[in-house]
């Protein structure tokens, strides 16, 4: 199984969260220009600490940022 970021459900967590990216980016000591690229999907593999720090932020498990599917054999 592989497991990856996902930056929709990002974006989504944060619109249910009823944060801007700009308040998410500050409040998790990012640049809000990295938030935008993750959720775009332009930056796809962050750093744990990074997704550690957001997903404190929005306060949910780093696994509700992630998807997993499965490897082909």
């Amino acid at each position: 199984m592989i497991v990856k970021f996902n930056g929709k459900k990002l974006k989504s967590i944060r619109k249910q969260r009823k944060l801007s990216q700009e308040k998410l980016a500050e409040k998790a000591d990012l640049g809000d220009r990295y938030i935008r690229a993750l959720e775009s999907g332009e930056k796809r593999n962050p750093s744990a600490v990074l997704l550690f720090r957001v997903s404190i932020v929005l306060e949910v498990p780093m696994e509700e940022l992630m998807e997993s599917e499965k490897e082909a054999l």
